[in-house]
């Protein structure tokens, strides 16, 4: 997860030295790495002190680590359990503004699960799978306050949405690519 912000940074910094349009990399939220870049995360999340961010641990998988905020009480009580001491090297966690308003299917988060093989960088020269799928959260996603540690609204990992109440054992909460456009309508505008 660092590595890949590390990537898609270099990436956007030799693009604007080259002179291209970056406005396709407009995508990716505000993320910084954690604990390295704490001050300017502190600087970015004092723009807009009410903001919903997500961090999540580098080395972790299955969404074990991963947590949201929107006080910076939050992150220092994290941090201060993760500063290094001479006895321990902290781990990294990226950190990331949350999406404020995502693309939803059936009022619920997703994200798709795609296989690709790069064969150049320059020329860019990739394939993609038709074999990858999306996941699903099990709950409607909700952007308030109160639903802020509901993680079955909040992070689609099969390990953690697997526990929830509604979690449909016989797909696992998961669609093929191919069934995306049947849950497609005008109205998530695409």
């Amino acid at each position: 997860k660092d590595l890949m912000v590390k990537n898609l940074k270099r990436y956007q910094k030799t693009m604007k030295k080259e002179g291209a349009d970056t406005s396709s990399l407009d995508f990716i939220p505000v993320t910084y790495i954690l604990p390295q870049d704490y001050s300017l995360f502190v600087e970015e999340f004092r723009k807009q002190p009410n903001s919903m961010w997500i961090m999540k641990p580098t080395s972790r998988s299955q969404g074990k680590g991963i947590f949201l905020f929107n006080k910076l009480s939050q992150v220092k009580k994290w941090a201060a359990g993760q500063m290094p001491s001479s006895a321990k090297t902290a781990e990294n966690y990226v950190v990331s503004k949350y999406i404020e308003n995502p693309l939803l299917i059936g009022g619920k988060k997703f994200d798709l699960r795609l296989y690709v093989v790069v064969c150049s960088y320059r020329p860019l020269k990739a394939y993609i799978s038709d074999l990858g799928f999306a996941r699903f959260c099990n709950e409607k996603y909700s952007s308030e306050v109160q639903e802020i540690d509901n993680l079955y609204v909040h992070l689609t990992n099969v390990a953690i949405q697997k526990h929830g109440e509604t979690y449909n054992e016989r797909h696992g909460n998961k669609w093929p690519l191919q069934n995306l456009d049947a849950g497609r309508t005008p109205a998530a505008g695409f």
